[in-house]
């Protein structure tokens, strides 16, 4: 390209080509080296050599996640045309987990935005966009062949309500207007249709009138013999109207089989008989994914158990007096990665083949957020204090309702604990989160009234404050002895804080 221009050094030359020049004559131009160029050539020439152009860099749906297979485009953060360095954000995506924001990888101008943003279920490696290089040609970039917009959906569409479906009338065998329907048993109507024959023409000898193999065999027998000259003809299958007639419920069936009724349409009232779907984002369709795994692969296990927590509410208060806020569900995280790291043997996962015992106690906490319910994980859990875990806690929370978590913020994890507490829940079971083998389901606390005795044997009704804690375990990694054993440390160390600050 650099050896082409020099060729073409005379300044008129170059405008004359690029159309630049005062001068309407469409001579002959001679250049330096004695080169003789029409103009008019010469435009064409310099628009037509492809290899002035360079291919642009393409910007493909990444994989953000182990799990993820397809992401939404949220939002665009470049415009067309705009100039981009490298590390810049380019786009917002929805993986399967969160919203992850793509940086680039190279510096250039965003040429052609492939994907608007709003569009859903874009397959991984399908192209999203296009980068050139600065001072090159962005206005007129083009599409690859080989790679081309992603055939699933993109934007949502309005759904249509379908038509309803049209029920032809079913053809019985035996059954001639203006006659009382005969009941068949299942090998007389065999044996009539295949010799076209009608039970109009026989008698019915079974019990309350059912026309049996035993009829249709006498009226097979009085054809072969001639006595019967006129079969049943064979129903032909009507042909569906174009309109719907006023007549067609009539010919209708008086218990038709149930069908799925059409779908509602949006922004007017929904009619009797119609739903209204809803669009599933990618982290409900996988969380609907592993879960069906989950309790169809895993056999669950579920062992319950009552925790006093007035020894931790005790030391909470005492904390809150020195402006430390810490929540009960803290002193839970910090006790079960304690028990985890004095009984290992629960601190493991199941890999198809046996379980595996994890060298890192890594707790993954339940967060209920709009797209679903995320699992932030707090590392190395056993090894920080309960204010430590609390800060943790807060801030994963946080970026998880945000939809800003990292893939490594909520990737892996040793154990689960979920807490409905805070929602008035007594007790329920959690459903295990593989590879891992348990989940610990946590309740509120409730003031219940117990009998106890002092050190001299004198008996009195005192307070205590408990929570219901259920623990669901997979029996292939840990057996019911195991999770007994589990469950009483467990309780032991959360009655005991002075032992988790």
């Amino acid at each position: 390209m650099a050896a082409t221009w020099r060729l073409g050094c005379d300044p008129r030359v170059v405008r004359c080509l690029l159309g630049f020049s005062g001068r309407r004559g469409t001579g002959v131009l001679t250049g330096a080296a004695g080169w003789s160029v029409g103009r008019g050539a010469g435009w064409r020439w310099l628009h037509s050599t492809q290899w002035l152009q360079a291919d642009p860099i393409k910007i493909l749906m990444p994989s953000l996640s182990p799990t993820m297979e397809e992401g939404n485009i949220v939002k665009w953060l470049k415009k067309e045309g705009e100039a981009v360095s490298a590390g810049d954000a380019l786009c917002e995506i929805e993986t399967d987990k969160a919203v992850v924001t793509l940086d680039a990888s190279d510096d250039g101008i965003l040429a052609k935005i492939v994907i608007e943003e709003g569009s859903k279920n874009i397959r991984l490696g399908s192209l999203i966009g296009l980068l050139v290089e600065e001072g090159q040609d962005w206005k007129h970039v083009e599409i690859p062949k080989d790679i081309g917009p992603p055939s699933p959906t993109s934007k949502p569409s309005v759904p249509q309500p379908s038509p309803e479906p049209q029920i032809p009338t079913p053809v019985k065998v035996g059954y001639t207007p203006g006659k009382p329907q005969l009941r068949l048993s299942p090998a007389a109507r065999n044996i009539l249709e295949k010799h076209t024959l009608d039970a109009s023409q026989g008698t019915a000898t079974g019990p309350r009138g059912i026309f049996t193999k035993e009829d249709a065999l006498k009226l097979v027998q009085l054809k072969q013999m001639g006595k019967i000259t006129k079969s049943r003809p064979v129903p032909t299958p009507p042909t569906p109207p174009t309109a719907p007639l006023p007549t067609q419920a009539m010919a209708r069936p008086s218990h038709p089989r149930p069908m799925i009724p059409p779908v509602s349409t949006p922004g007017q009232p929904n009619v009797v008989g119609t739903f209204t779907e809803i669009p599933a984002s990618n982290i409900r369709r996988v969380i609907a994914k592993r879960l069906t795994e989950s309790k169809s692969t895993i056999p669950h296990a579920y062992m319950t158990v009552d925790c006093d927590l007035g020894a931790v509410l005790k030391v909470r208060q005492n904390l809150v007096r020195d402006d430390i806020k810490v929540s009960v569900n803290d002193f839970i995280i910090k006790a079960a990665a304690v028990t985890l790291k004095q009984m290992p043997d629960v601190n493991v996962s199941w890999d198809g083949e046996g379980p595996k015992q994890l060298p890192f106690i890594d707790i993954s906490v339940a967060v209920a957020t709009d797209r679903g319910l995320m699992t932030p994980v707090i590392k190395d859990a056993a090894a920080k204090g309960v204010r430590e875990i609390a800060d943790s806690v807060k801030a994963l929370s946080k970026k998880a309702r945000d939809g800003k978590l990292l893939p490594e913020e909520y990737q892996g994890g040793s154990f689960s604990i979920s807490n409905l507490g805070m929602f008035g829940i007594d007790e329920f079971t959690s459903v295990i989160n593989p590879p891992q083998a348990c989940i610990l389901s946590v309740g509120r606390f409730r003031p219940v009234l117990r009998l106890t005795r002092d050190e001299e044997g004198n008996a009195s009704l005192q307070q205590h404050q408990l929570i219901k804690v259920t623990m669901s375990s997979d029996s292939r990694a840990v057996d019911d002895e195991l999770a007994t054993r589990f469950l009483e440390s467990f309780k032991a160390n959360l009655e005991n804080p002075v032992r988790l600050i």
